[in-house]
């Protein structure tokens, strides 16, 4: 069959700033696309040409015939007066479902969603709940290709979850716009970044975003070395035409027309090759004070509602907490308390003296009608960053953004661009303690890896409310997990959180059956756990030294397959290759054999 969608030769621009320039982007059956790249790309433009919403200013886009388009944009909203049921009616009007099976299409979409009551108003509704009713909207009159951009944010935990698992079973094609790279390696089974740093203006990639990753880099490796090539042949070229050639010869002018071909192809490949990345770092105080703030038997109420009770936490000087939950259930009222805009109901929050704190609030509040300028620096043209003075205009280059952005008001700024603000007014700020309320919203992924850097580096104190699985991972050293009931508990990480959670919130199993001789039977449902033999618990207590000696095994070998004496020594590249393979074998090996003893273990 041919494609559902076939772009070819697409160019869009705003004013006179190129978004994407001939670019071919085509979706087919079971595709799940992931469409990534830097903020001002034109992810979402590419979207919504796509989805027929707007126009490209140059190239074709052919739909096949008769198929559904679903299109879910950034910002949810839905009229006033609207209920949950009149919104999926409209829907499957439009989408021309026989009126017999409407009914049961209808109440079958809202169960999926979580949403068993239809007769809510829909713009009532939180934002979480406003995304999943936008997802089913588009989903309900069984569309061939589903486009949705950015429909993790707003999302909880849980919502991610369920929005995972409706892309893996639905039977349409989908892109999606996202920066959640663990969600990324869940759903997608291709990559698209479009970027300008490409030839063709987007790189695309079969498989998961770790195989995205490793053919990305093949590629800016190659780039590289395209450069260097080209600039040594420019080099030689120069040499020659310094050396006054006779332009009336025939071969004399062909060369000299290679020459200025070649000078102009490497002047393209430099200007791709030059990264734009912003350079973020947090400063902390250097405080001395090992502990900052001490939550005592603390229970917080909000409207007559007990949020989070008998809270015990301490957090001490360099820890990373990451503060996870659903939707409402009080992270962002935890900070407020910890930024003494609320007391506790009962209990203490002990706080160290002169404590330094600095808040970045997932509202993005900025001055509107102030310049970016004025938004930097209110009472000068410089600014000091980390001891030093700094101009306003170099300081804002560090953000990415231009010279003539600078006398421009906040209000035209991206969310992007507002994100990189406040993170950039932030980082004027020396802290003791650093409050990041969902600070990862519109950035994209070459920014969020800038940032989990900086925090990584940061040695304040920091608690992060984030939705992004992988930077909660790789940031937090402890995680404070909430359940959206009032009980909060304290874990290594987020999988153990998330396990707990789930376990919290599942049904409970049906219950155990006592036995006439007073014994405790197992559930029929559950699975009997093997126990292990002794052999077995030697070879358990032992096998992680051992995956870490391959491991290192391993490193050494592709560290020597990288070595350029070897490289460009055939019999000892061969070997080193066979070794490499050798290593990758017993490392993969003795992970299999981790996982099954871990599981045997129980």
């Amino acid at each position: 069959m041919p494609p559902i969608l076939n772009a070819q030769a697409l160019s869009k621009s705003f004013g006179a700033t190129p978004l994407f320039r001939d670019i071919a982007f085509t979706v087919s059956d079971g595709d799940r696309i992931g469409l990534i790249g830097p903020n001002g790309a034109g992810k979402s433009t590419l979207l919504k040409i796509l989805a027929g919403e707007e126009d490209a200013d140059a190239g074709d886009l052919a739909v096949r015939k008769k198929a559904r388009i679903g299109y879910v944009r950034q910002e949810s909203t839905f009229a006033p007066g609207k209920t949950v049921r009149d919104v999926l009616e409209s829907a499957l009007a439009a989408g021309h479902v026989a009126d017999a099976e409407r009914e049961g299409k209808l109440r079958e979409t809202s169960g999926r969603i979580g949403l068993p009551d239809v007769s809510v108003e829909a713009a009532t509704l939180s934002g979480g709940w406003r995304k999943r009713l936008a997802i089913a909207e588009a989903v309900v009159s069984a569309p061939d290709v589903l486009l949705l951009d950015e429909p993790t944010n707003h999302l909880d935990l849980a919502g991610i979850a369920w929005l995972e698992e409706l892309l893996n079973q639905g039977e349409f094609a989908s892109v999606i716009i996202t920066h959640d790279r663990y969600f990324l390696e869940n759903v997608s089974t291709e990559i698209v970044e479009l970027n300008r740093v490409y030839a063709d203006g987007l790189l695309r990639v079969d498989g998961t975003y770790s195989k995205f990753i490793e053919a990305r880099q093949a590629y800016l490796d190659s780039q590289s070395r395209l450069e260097e090539s080209l600039r040594n042949r420019v080099r030689t070229e120069i040499e020659w035409l310094r050396r006054g050639p006779k332009a009336r010869a025939t071969k004399a002018k062909a060369r000299i027309d290679t020459a200025h071909q070649l000078i102009g192809q490497l002047k393209d490949v430099s200007a791709r090759n030059q990264s734009s990345l912003v350079t973020v770092g947090f400063e902390s105080t250097d405080r001395q004070t090992k502990r900052l703030v001490e939550l005592n038997d603390v229970t917080i109420e909000l409207g007559g509602k007990k949020i989070v009770e008998h809270l015990d936490f301490l957090i001490t000087n360099g820890m990373r907490v990451g503060l996870v939950g659903p939707n409402g259930s009080g992270k962002t009222t935890i900070l407020r308390l910890l930024k003494d805009e609320l007391a506790p109901a009962a209990g203490e929050a002990r706080k160290a003296g002169s404590l330094r704190i600095v808040y970045f609030s997932q509202t993005r509040e900025l001055p509107e009608s102030v310049t970016l300028r004025r938004a930097l620096a209110p009472d000068s043209d410089s600014v000091v960053y980390q001891g030093r003075v700094v101009h306003v205009a170099s300081y804002a280059q560090k953000f990415l953004f231009t010279g003539e952005q600078l006398n421009q008001p906040v209000e035209r700024l991206s969310g992007g661009e507002r994100a990189r603000v406040l993170i950039a007014r932030l980082m004027l700020e020396p802290a003791d303690l650093l409050l990041l309320d969902e600070p990862t919203n519109d950035l994209d992924i070459a920014t969020l890896e800038v940032l989990e850097e900086s925090l990584l580096e940061y040695t304040g104190a920091l608690v992060l409310v984030t939705h992004d699985r992988y930077m909660l991972d790789r940031v937090s050293t402890t995680v404070l997990g909430l359940d959206g009931k009032g009980s909060a508990a304290v874990f290594a990480d987020y999988p153990q959180w998330e396990q707990w959670f789930l376990e919290q919130t599942a049904p409970k199993a049906e219950k155990e059956i006592r036995q006439e001789s007073g014994a405790v039977a197992v559930s029929a449902t559950a699975p009997v756990k093997k126990k292990l033999s002794y052999l077995e618990a030697r070879e358990f207590a032992e096998i992680e030294e051992r995956v870490e000696a391959a491991d290192a095994r391993l490193e050494t070998a592709k560290a020597r397959v990288g070595d350029p004496e070897v490289a460009v020594d055939a019999a000892k590249l061969t070997e080193a290759l066979a070794e490499m393979e050798t290593a990758q074998a017993e490392v993969d090996t003795l992970y299999a054999r981790w996982a099954e003893l871990t599981e045997k273990a129980g």
